[in-house]
C-alpha cells in the first residue's frame, strides 16, 4: 500500500511539472509576439512617415525628348527606323523613270583616283573595308585581306572575287535624277568616299544578280540584312537627292516598318550642280591590248577592265555572264 502512495505521488509531480513548464513557455511566446508586433508596427509607421527609406534607392522618371523630338537628319550615326522613313518622306517621286533615256556608264568614270595618292576608287574600298590587313601588289593592287559580303553574308579573302557595288546602281542612279547632273557630280556619284554604304565590296554573284533593280524588283539573299539594306538605300537616295516610283517607295516603307533600328550611319547631304545631259559618245578602245589573265577575276586584281562589246578586243577573252556587253567591269 505504502509503495502505491508513493508512486501516485511521483506521478503527481511530473504532472505539476509538466503544466508550469507549459504555463512557462505559454508566457514567453506572448512577450515574443507582442514584440513582433510592436516591430512590425513600428516599421510600418517608419515607412509611412519617410517617403524614401534610408538606404533604399528609388528611381526616379527623366522626362524623355527622343519621343517628342524630329528626327536629326544632319547627325552620324547609327539610329532608329524612324529617321530614315522621314528621308524616305522626303524623296520625291517619279513614276516616269524610264523616259530619261541616254544613260551611258562612262558618264559616271568609275573608277577615279580621286585623291591623288596612287589608289583609285576601288582599291581604296577594299582597303576600308578588309577585316584584316591587306596583301599588295604594286602600292595598290589589292590582292588579299578578309571581307564580308553583306549581300548574302560571304566571306572572302581573294579580292578579285569581290564587286565594288554602287549601292544604288549608276543606271538607277540616272533615270532617278542623275540625268539633270553636270558631269563632274556624276563621277563624284561614281566614286563617292564620302560615305561609306555609297560603295561595298560583294560577290560578284550577288551584284549580277542585282544588276541595277530597285529594293520592289530585288532583295539580298541575306534576309537578316533586309533592314540595313532599305535603309542604306534610303540614305543614299537622300544624300543624293534622287527620286522613287511608287513601288520603289511602298517596298521601302514596307521593310522599314518592320524593324526596329538599323545599323546604318547617317548621311550628310551631296553638292548637286545641275546640268545638261550629255550628247550619246560611241565608246572607242584606248588601242592597247592588255595581257589575257584568264578570268575577270584576276583582271580586275591588276587593275584591268571593264572590257566593252565590240570595242575592247580583249571582251572576247572572257565571259558575259549577264549579256550586257560588259565583262569585268
Amino acid at each position: 500500500m505504502q509503495k502505491n502512495k508513493r508512486i501516485w505521488l511521483v506521478i503527481g509531480l511530473v504532472c505539476l511539472f509538466v503544466l508550469v513548464v507549459g504555463s512557462i513557455a505559454s508566457s514567453v511566446n506572448a512577450v515574443r509576439s507582442m514584440q513582433t508586433a510592436v516591430t512590425v508596427d513600428s516599421l510600418e509607421q517608419a515607412l509611412d512617415a519617410t517617403a524614401t527609406p534610408l538606404g533604399i534607392a528609388v528611381p526616379t522618371e527623366t522626362p524623355s525628348s527622343a519621343a517628342t523630338a524630329s528626327p536629326d537628319l544632319t547627325q552620324s550615326a547609327s539610329a532608329s527606323t524612324s529617321v530614315f522613313v522621314a528621308m524616305l518622306a522626303e524623296l520625291p517621286q517619279d513614276d516616269s523613270p524610264g523616259s530619261h533615256t541616254g544613260y551611258d556608264r562612262d558618264y559616271f568614270n568609275a573608277w577615279i583616283d580621286a585623291d591623288g595618292d596612287g589608289c583609285n576608287t576601288r582599291a581604296e574600298v577594299l582597303l576600308m573595308e578588309s577585316q584584316t590587313t591587306v596583301s599588295t601588289r604594286g602600292r595598290c593592287t589589292v590582292t588579299t585581306g578578309s571581307w564580308v559580303s553583306v549581300y548574302d553574308g560571304a566571306l572572302l579573302t581573294d579580292a578579285g572575287s569581290l564587286d565594288i557595288d554602287h549601292f544604288v546602281p549608276l543606271n538607277e542612279a540616272w533615270v532617278s535624277g542623275a540625268y539633270a547632273w553636270d558631269g563632274a557630280t556624276r563621277v563624284q556619284f561614281g566614286n563617292d568616299l564620302g560615305y561609306g554604304p555609297s560603295l561595298v565590296a560583294v560577290t560578284a554573284s550577288s551584284n549580277r544578280s542585282k544588276s541595277d533593280q530597285d529594293p520592289a524588283r530585288w532583295m539580298p539573299p541575306a534576309r537578316g540584312y533586309f533592314c540595313d539594306y532599305a535603309a542604306t538605300w534610303v540614305a543614299v537616295k537622300w544624300r543624293w537627292s534622287l527620286s522613287v516610283d511608287s513601288l520603289e517607295r511602298m517596298a521601302l516603307q514596307s521593310v522599314l516598318n518592320e524593324c526596329t533600328s538599323v545599323a546604318v550611319e547617317i548621311p550628310q547631304k551631296a553638292t548637286i550642280t545641275a546640268g545638261a545631259a550629255p550628247e550619246p559618245v560611241a565608246p572607242v578602245s584606248d588601242g592597247v591590248l592588255g595581257p589575257n589573265y584568264g578570268t575577270c577575276s584576276l583582271a580586275k586584281a591588276n587593275g584591268a577592265g571593264p572590257y566593252l562589246q565590240g570595242v575592247d578586243p580583249e571582251y572576247e577573252w572572257y565571259r558575259d555572264r549577264d549579256k550586257d556587253g560588259v565583262v569585268c567591269e
